[in-house]
């Protein structure tokens, strides 16, 4: 009999290849959006009938954080977290044999900005600020849910890199047209994870049933700003790169519409949980992972 997957908010870059990746290891799969042609939001018995027997519920939903963060996108970036959320939580109460395991995802900005110290998910700080309050908030609805059959795990998420789309688009134009240098003051951490590597831990996670909790989803080996863009200079035999300051990042980001934040924010995550748990990083180093990313 096929295993089944639901995945919530499921067109986007992680969830369009954990679909191809999924079906093509036979499992049956079931994709909730608000794009036709998939289960919508708004179908309440839709959402309930394909979990029913589900093995695993893996939810994505969530308006990008790649914008200025005025009230109507502030909203917009909670309210699509948190609603999605608890339409998915009743939906599995409501269900007569719910998902054996539902992953949710949350994000590595919950942690405060952090140059002293990596923060694991026992001795990590909370930060503050909105995205740090988007990201309590979608944990805090996830886990009001008490599910004695259903098992639950948050992911803190760091920066997804992978070939085709997030933030390796953005990051490659900047090298190609000579502006690969530092941003900002090039000490803040980055912390990041191969798109292959969050199929792994969800893999691993559905094969460990007494894992729950938070994890922290990022790659064991962090990196600062200034060897992020070395790397991908490197990665793409770019000699060079010129350096883009803060200010000049701002205007920058009033230009494109979004936020300084997602640069220099100081993200440094390390995945404690899963390495004590024994799970094995395909992609270790940021090095590694840009040869399988940029051939």
């Amino acid at each position: 009999m096929k295993q089944k997957i639901v995945i919530a908010g499921g067109t986007g870059f992680i969830g369009t290849y954990l679909e191809q990746e999924f079906k093509r290891r036979g499992w049956e799969v079931c994709i909730i959006s608000r794009r036709a042609g998939h289960i919508s939001w708004q179908d309440r018995e839709g959402i309930r009938e394909a979990l029913e027997s589900a093995d695993l519920l893996v939810n994505l939903a969530g308006k990008s954080v790649n914008c200025r963060y005025h009230d109507k996108n502030k909203a917009g970036i909670l309210n699509s977290r948190t609603e999605t959320t608890t339409i998915l939580g009743e939906a599995v109460l409501a269900c007569e044999q719910p998902p054996e395991l539902w992953i949710n995802s949350s994000t590595a900005t919950i942690y405060r900005h952090a140059e002293d110290r990596p923060m694991t998910e026992e001795a990590g700080e909370i930060g503050s600020g909105f995205s740090v309050d988007v990201a309590t908030a979608w944990e805090r609805s996830f886990f009001s849910f008490k599910l004695p059959r259903t098992r639950q795990a948050a992911l803190r998420i760091a920066i997804v890199l992978g070939r085709g789309g997030g933030v390796m688009v953005p990051y490659r134009n900047l090298v190609r047209f000579g502006l690969g240098g530092i941003q900002g003051p090039g000490h803040q951490r980055f912390s990041w994870i191969h798109l292959h590597d969050v199929l792994g831990v969800i893999l691993f996670l559905k094969e460990h049933p007494e894992l729950s909790g938070v994890f922290n989803v990022s790659a064991p080996n962090p990196v600062t700003n200034k060897e992020l863009m070395r790397e991908l200079r490197r990665a793409m035999n770019m000699p060079f790169g010129l350096p883009a300051p803060a200010w000049m990042l701002e205007i920058g980001a009033r230009i494109i519409q979004t936020e300084t934040e997602l640069v220099l924010k100081s993200r440094w995550v390390v995945p404690e949980r899963l390495m004590r748990a024994g799970y094995d990083f395909k992609y270790k180093t940021l090095g590694e992972a840009l040869q399988e990313i940029i051939p």
